[in-house]
Parts: structure tokens; C-alpha cells; sequence
């Protein structure tokens, strides 16, 4: 009796069946007749060219771009300007990168600084197509690169330059060398996924997500164990990537990994006791709606319970539970709506895959939801100060008024000739060190009372070395108390139709001993 034939996404791929190179989506296109037919080639041909035209519209607009960096950003960037294998709250990767793009354009300006996000996008759209190619045929392929690159996510994140982004690409070619381990069983490709788990890791911690998914598909899909020669290498991969910043964290006292652990806030709790916080745990779980899409993450959703073929059921698994993770420490904690974006590059693949044949509308909807927001979001930060949702501040003030709150600053310092600028404020800090790249004033954090709550306080707190310096302390607070005197500012700074809208800054000339003696500006 003839068996059965069974359907193109259940068929082991042969080798030549993957490209030889994920890095070279040329000689993808130019595969034989026999490995892609004409159709197949005029898909995938299609993906590339409308995520290639998307970025270009990005790309143009950045150029014209009228917001300011917002304060990660420029943290990111001060990070760039001494290259190191780890940073206070983040690993090192990002810097890197920023350091690479002003490096080669031999600029500081915003555009340099954010454009490497939508090229990493670009990037991972095509990566991700390459494996919806390889797991489902290149029809799924082209959907799920214009799904990624329309995605809220992926929308935001090619505006402002995020750990997220830098991310993006390697964890999606780890899921691309993974699978093809999977299916050839090659050293190889068992290298090949823990180097990019490994650099995944460097541009942000939640790049061991893999490991962890990658185990839990073994514990649950027989299909996904690789031996256990080929798992060693993984990990042996991954450690050796990763180890220049773990040790960098031991001989800098854990700083980042305390910081995370004070994001993780339920860690530091779990001695006292705490208590659910199921709001945040709502908040979280349907803020990821907007973060991925409603019609994508509701099938991403469906899929835990319909997913039938092997590639699907292990795609669940290298996605949903990053979800869960998330959604656990939200409960327990709190959690932003982009901790679990790492789930959504394998989520894309699986969603999309669920959708392409049966519910196709379905699919059409939903990218043309996301493109509507892909077009209109470059658009907005171009005239974002003319654009207002209460008819007084602008939409995106969050990335507005940093630059002229820190040039008003600079300008008090000038003209009260200070010698060094103090502050507490992260937010101002950050744009200040910015900002004020060129001036002739240093600029330094209030020092810490005990461990340091971010980097400034780390790496630039304020020495009263000289007590003849004449210091600027910017504040929030009008009624600053040096001593027994209560001072008098020297001027205040209006923070309208920024980051800082609804508030006012205080600048006063006092002398460094002063900074010692307060614990609060």
C-alpha cells in the first residue's frame, strides 16, 4: 500500500533545501528551479523589496526627525564614548554598535545614533523570512517579513535606537541555525546558534531566553532534542561570547545584574513577603496586544492550543513562554510592555504560518493596521512639535524639550561662569552629557548615599575637591537648603511642551560643600 504523502511543512528539509549563507538573501533568490520555483521566488523577491522600501521611507525620515534623544539613548550613547564589556543596567552590545555608526560617519548627530535601528529591523525581517521560508514555504515567508516589519514594536523601535533592536537580528538567526540543527544535526550549526544566543545575550540579558525555550521544546516535543555533543556546543558557544561580560560584572560587583535584580523587584521582597499585583499583571498581558498586534497575538494565543506540526509546536514553545516568564514577574512585580518582545520573533513565523492559508484576510488586516502605524509614526516625529493630543502638549513630548532644557542650563552656566554642573535627575543628566558634549563645563551626578542608582552616580559623582569651584546645582526643588541657609535660585528654567511639561527647573550657583551636605534636590 502507498504511504501517504505528507504535507510540505511536515517534510524533513534536505540540505540544500536551506540557504548557505542566512547572511546572503542574493543566494536565496538565486536558488535552482528545482529548490524554488518561479513563484516561490517572485514571494520571497516581494518580502524583500517591500521591508527594503519600508526602511528607506524610515531612513528618510530619521534625516528629518525633530525629536530629541530620549534619556536611555543618550545613556546608550555616553556608554559608546568608552567601549567596554559591560555598563551599569545594560550589556555592552548597543554601545558598540553606536559607537561603530558615529565612528564611521564621523558624527555624533541623532541620525547616526538612531540608525542603525532600522537596519537591524531590516535585518531581522529578512532573517525571519528566510526561516518562514524554510519552515512553510515562501508565501508564509513574504507575510511574515511584512508582519515583522510593520509590528508596533518594530515600528517604535526603528525611531529610537533600543537594546530590544540590537538584539533582534542574532536571536532570530540563533531560531534560524537552531532549526537547521535540528533537521541536519551539523557541529556546525550548533556553534552557529549558541554564538548568535551569545551575542544575543550582549546586546541584552533577555537573549538567555533561548536557552530556556530551546530546553523546555527538548523536555516537550521529542523532534526538538539535539544530541548531546551538539547541545554542549551551544552552550560551550554561549559562554565563550558572554564570558568577557560576566566577568566584567564580577569584578565590577554584580553592578548590572543588581540592577536587574532591582527591576526584578519581587527578588529583593521575596524575604518579607509581597503581594500579587494582578493590575500589573493585566496591564502587561494586554499591553502586549499593541505591542505585536491584536490579530497577531491573539492566533500567537490560539496557537498553544492548535498547533499541530512539529515546526509549529516547537515554534510555541521558542515564543509562548517568554510570555508566561514575563507575565509571572508582572504579577509579582511590575513588567514594561517590551520585556517579552523577544518572544515575537518566533512568534511571527508561528502566527503567521497559523493565518497565511486559512485566514489570509485575517493576515491582510493586520498588516495593513501595522503599516497604517509604520507610515504615520516617521511622519509624526517630522512635525512632532505641531502635534498635539490635548491642544497643549505635543504627542511625542517624551522625546521633546531636552536638547533646549539642557542648552538653557549650559547657558546659566555660562553666564554664571560655573566651573560644574551638578544634578540628581537621570533625565537630566543624560541629555546633558549630550548636549553639552562640546562645552567648556563638567558635568557631574550628586553622589550617592548608598549604592549607586544609575550610572551617573557610578561613574560621574561629584568630588568637592576644590572648594573654590563655583558648582550650578539644577533641582527640582525651589526651597534647596545649603547648610542652615536656604538658598535663592539664580534662575528657573521652564519645561513647557517637553519631557519635563507641568514642572520647573531651578538653577543655583552654591558653593561644593553644599552638594556634601544635602541629601535632597
Amino acid at each position: 500500500m502507498r504511504s501517504p504523502v505528507a504535507p510540505a511543512h511536515l517534510k524533513r528539509l534536505s540540505p540544500t533545501t536551506w540557504p548557505l549563507s542566512p547572511f546572503d538573501p542574493v543566494a536565496e533568490l538565486q536558488m535552482s528551479s528545482n529548490e524554488m520555483s518561479g513563484p516561490a521566488r517572485n514571494w520571497f523577491l516581494a518580502g524583500v523589496l517591500s521591508v527594503l522600501a519600508i526602511t528607506l521611507f524610515r531612513v528618510g525620515f530619521l534625516l528629518i526627525d525633530k525629536t530629541d534623544l530620549f534619556v536611555d539613548e543618550s545613556q546608550y550613547w555616553l556608554w559608546s564614548r568608552d567601549l567596554d564589556f559591560g555598563y551599569y543596567s545594560k550589556p555592552p552590545l548597543i554601545a558598540w554598535v553606536i559607537r561603530l555608526a558615529t565612528e564611521l560617519a564621523q558624527s555624533n548627530a541623532i541620525f547616526w545614533v538612531r540608525l542603525p535601528a532600522p537596519l537591524f529591523h531590516l535585518a531581522t525581517a529578512v532573517i525571519l523570512g528566510l526561516l518562514g521560508r524554510n519552515l512553510f514555504g515562501a508565501k508564509t515567508a513574504f507575510w511574515v517579513m511584512l508582519s515583522y516589519i510593520s509590528m508596533p514594536a518594530v515600528t517604535l523601535g526603528s525611531a529610537v535606537i533600543s537594546t530590544d533592536t540590537i538584539m533582534a537580528p542574532f536571536f532570530s538567526l540563533a531560531l534560524l541555525f537552531y532549526f537547521r540543527l535540528l533537521d541536519q544535526g551539523r557541529a556546525s550549526d550548533a556553534v552557529l546558534t549558541g554564538v548568535m544566543v551569545g551575542v544575543a545575550f550582549l546586546a541584552k540579558y533577555a537573549g538567555i531566553y533561548f536557552l530556556v525555550c530551546a530546553a523546555l521544546a527538548a523536555i516537550f516535543v521529542r523532534s526538538a532534542r539535539p544530541s548531546g555533543r551538539n547541545w554542549f556546543l551551544i552552550l560551550l558557544a554561549f559562554f565563550a561570547l558572554a564570558m568577557p561580560n560576566l566577568i566584567w560584572n564580577l569584578i565590577n560587583d554584580l553592578t548590572t545584574f543588581e540592577h536587574t535584580m532591582d527591576n526584578a523587584a519581587w527578588v529583593r521582597e521575596s524575604g518579607s513577603g509581597f503581594r500579587l499585583k494582578y493590575l500589573k499583571f493585566a496591564e502587561f498581558f494586554f499591553s502586549q496586544f499593541g505591542v505585536f498586534g491584536p490579530i497577531l497575538f491573539a492566533t500567537l494565543l490560539a496557537c498553544v492550543f492548535r498547533s499541530t506540526s512539529r515546526y509549529a509546536r516547537i515554534l510555541v514553545f521558542l515564543s509562548v513562554p517568554i510570555i508566561l516568564i514575563v507575565c509571572v514577574q508582572a504579577l509579582l512585580s511590575k513588567a514594561y510592555a517590551n520585556w517579552a518582545v523577544a518572544a515575537y520573533f518566533g512568534g511571527t513565523v508561528l502566527a503567521v504560518s497559523a493565518l497565511v492559508d486559512r485566514h489570509i484576510y485575517l493576515l491582510k488586516i493586520s498588516v495593513a493596521i501595522g503599516m497604517a502605524a509604520a507610515i504615520a509614526l516617521p511622519i509624526l516625529t517630522s512635525v512632532a512639535y505641531d502635534v498635539s493630543i490635548d491642544g497643549e502638549k505635543p504627542a511625542l513630548k517624551r522625546l521633546l524639550g531636552r536638547e533646549k532644557m539642557s542648552r538653557e542650563i549650559l547657558q546659566a552656566a555660562d553666564s554664571l561662569e560655573a566651573d560644574v554642573i551638578v544634578a540628581r535627575s537621570r533625565d537630566i543628566l543624560a541629555d546633558l552629557f549630550y548636549t553639552g558634549r562640546h562645552a567648556d563645563v563638567r558635568i557631574r551626578s550628586v553622589k550617592p548615599g548608598g549604592r549607586p542608582g544609575n550610572y551617573y552616580q557610578l561613574k560621574f559623582p561629584f568630588e568637592s575637591g576644590d572648594t573654590s569651584e563655583r558648582v550650578l546645582l539644577v533641582s527640582h526643588r525651589p526651597d534647596v537648603v545649603c547648610g542652615e541657609d536656604a538658598m535663592t535660585p539664580n534662575t528657573e528654567i521652564a519645561t513647557k511642551g517637553g519631557a519635563l511639561h507641568g514642572s520647573s527647573l531651578y538653577v543655583y550657583l552654591v558653593k561644593p560643600a553644599c552638594i556634601d551636605d544635602s541629601t535632597k534636590f
